[in-house]
């Protein structure tokens, strides 16, 4: 089918490509919501931008879209590219929803009303399972954000690999961090993997630190070959 996939250049949008691309589908376009506001209920802020940067890298032409990020009202702003991508030629959009219902259910109410399929092949995973095929698969993932007990500045820019998931698993035991980070304890940027053609290299960045939260932002970025 002719595919798109719903693409925050985080770990989950990510891996929801990299399915797509397994089960055969053309992927026609990545599509980004940039929103404006930090505190969208429906999309990833962090280092949004670098998602240019991405799509090029896994060489698939990208959507990009700008909302406002107003509870509700962003909807409007992904079910208008949803009509596009439709008239574009795509049958069905990938996401990378694990298990939020909030999420999924409003993606999947907007994709009825287009004429869309939605695929979520990641949805109600075991966790810890999830982390480990990331990993072992090949693919290079930062966390860009913090914002739960037990991650503190020094999570930020962190590349996730088996030893930073035991970790996870001991603070899920000890303060109940979701594994996945499904509680919005944390945000991550995918930087390479076994799909992509070039590699992101970081050039300049910065860490923002406010109390008991934080995030990592790439002020400066460029693809290098592999």
């Amino acid at each position: 089918m002719n595919a798109a996939v719903l693409f925050s250049g985080g770990k989950d949008s990510t891996m929801a490509l990299y399915y797509a691309l397994k089960m055969k589908e053309d992927v026609k376009y990545l599509l980004s919501m940039k929103s404006r506001n930090d505190e969208s209920y429906m999309f990833h802020v962090p280092n949004i931008h670098v998602t240019d940067l991405l799509a090029e890298a896994v060489d698939i032409p990208l959507m990009s879209v700008e909302t406002d990020g107003v509870k509700e009202e962003e909807l409007k702003d992904l079910k208008q590219a949803f009509i596009n991508l439709k008239d574009s030629g795509v049958e069905c959009i990938y996401t990378g929803a694990l298990y939020s219902q909030y999420q999924k259910s409003r993606i999947e109410k907007l994709g009825q009303e287009v004429g869309l399929e939605i695929v979520s092949p990641y949805w109600h995973v075991n966790e810890l399972d999830y982390m480990r095929e990331i990993v072992s698969l090949g693919f290079k993932i930062i966390i860009s954000g913090v914002a739960a007990w037990g991650l503190d500045e020094t999570w930020l820019g962190r590349l996730i690999d088996d030893d930073v998931i035991d970790e996870l698993v001991e603070l899920n035991e000890k303060y109940y961090v979701d594994i996945a980070f499904e509680g919005g304890e944390a945000e991550t940027l995918a930087i390479d993997g076994p799909i992509f053609k070039k590699r992101l290299k970081i050039l300049k960045d910065r860490k923002e630190w406010h109390r008991d939260s934080g995030v990592y932002i790439i002020e400066d970025a460029v693809l290098e070959e592999k």
